[in-house]
């Protein structure tokens, strides 16, 4: 009888450890340190964030573990708003080591044509050694090329885009989502959940509508993003397990994080996105639920649920942040 296989989660955690092996943890908490300068700086990125391996090294254990749970919480968000569809070749663009290209086999489990491009050679090599432990990577290509006005993409079902707008100029931002929008059939983008990250996410998510995509999440709509500008932003939360070497990495003491972050996924096929979306942690209190809602027509609503609603109550307390809802028998 076969072993039951690890979830990709758990076997990417493994993978991680091995990477850090032999890597003296001064020398990463520098390398740490030094990424999150860069990755938390304004001014776009000119050259290669990674530099070499224990920068990999480096930037694995410090974002591999939030990025691929960030994308994660966006795919399965995607995937329930178009049950029928399973992507059957993914690019991941800017995809560094490759987290992203997990996230895909952790929502759609098998064998597809993947293709990561990076313009870091050492964090692609350190991808393809991650990869070889995870059987629907095994065949994964692990190309360089540049992130700009010179990139060309083949045809796909899916593209992946995670925490790389930030590191382009807005005229680059612009060329990359006119090149993935003719390429897929499907994208995701996910950026850091901060004001700017969702300005960008925004301005992608403009631009995948005039070309012609439907939003399938988070957004139950797509129509105008009903958020004032400047006044608020729209993002989420997702939970981070750390390990012992994570911890020591990151210089922290909780067994877990949680990774904020903003996302739009599209598709050109419509979806059955959610009738509303919670927008905000759900306020529990004594007999009652608080909830904050983007809904489809478009507007942003808190309502409360009480104890006299039955079931619904009960699937309010049990309502997270970023989860869909179904808004049948709510007060205003």
């Amino acid at each position: 009888m076969n072993a039951p296989v690890p979830p990709p989660a758990e076997t990417l955690r493994s993978a991680l450890a091995a990477l850090l092996d032999g890597l003296p943890p001064h020398r990463a908490t520098q390398a740490v340190d030094r990424l999150i300068a860069a990755y938390r700086g304004a001014t776009p990125t000119h050259t290669p964030i990674l530099r070499d391996h224990a920068d990999v090294a480096a930037y694995a254990a410090y974002r591999m573990p939030a990025t691929f749970e960030a994308v994660h919480a966006a795919l399965e968000a995607f995937a329930r708003a178009v049950p029928d569809w399973t992507p059957t070749g993914h690019i991941d663009v800017g995809g560094g080591t490759g987290a992203a290209t997990w996230a895909v086999t952790a929502t759609w489990p098998g064998e597809r044509s993947v293709t990561v491009l990076d313009w870091a050679e050492p964090a692609l090599e350190t991808g393809r050694e991650i990869a070889a432990v995870n059987p629907a990577l095994r065949q994964a290509r692990w190309q360089r090329a540049r992130i700009g006005p010179e990139l060309t993409l083949d045809p796909t079902d899916l593209v992946t885009v995670s925490y790389v707008l930030n590191e382009l100029t807005a005229p680059d931002r612009t060329t990359l989502l006119d090149t993935v929008a003719s390429a897929a059939q499907a994208v995701v983008i996910v950026e850091p959940g901060t004001p700017d990250g969702y300005t960008r996410v925004i301005e992608a998510r403009d631009r995948l509508i005039a070309a012609g995509f439907h939003v399938a999440a988070p957004c139950p709509h797509s129509a105008a993003c009903p958020i004032t500008p400047g006044t608020d932003w729209c993002h989420f939360a997702a939970r981070v397990s750390r390990s012992s070497l994570h911890r020591r990495i990151k210089g922290g003491s909780l067994a877990y994080e949680d990774e904020k972050f903003s996302y739009v996924a599209a598709t050109r096929r419509p979806p059955t996105p959610a009738p509303a979306r919670v927008v905000r942690k759900p306020q529990i209190r004594k007999g009652q639920v608080l909830l904050d809602l983007c809904e489809t027509e478009p507007s942003l609503r808190r309502t409360t649920i009480t104890k006299r609603h039955g079931d619904l109550y009960k699937s309010a307390r049990d309502a997270d942040w970023g989860d869909a809802w179904t808004p049948e028998g709510d007060t205003p």
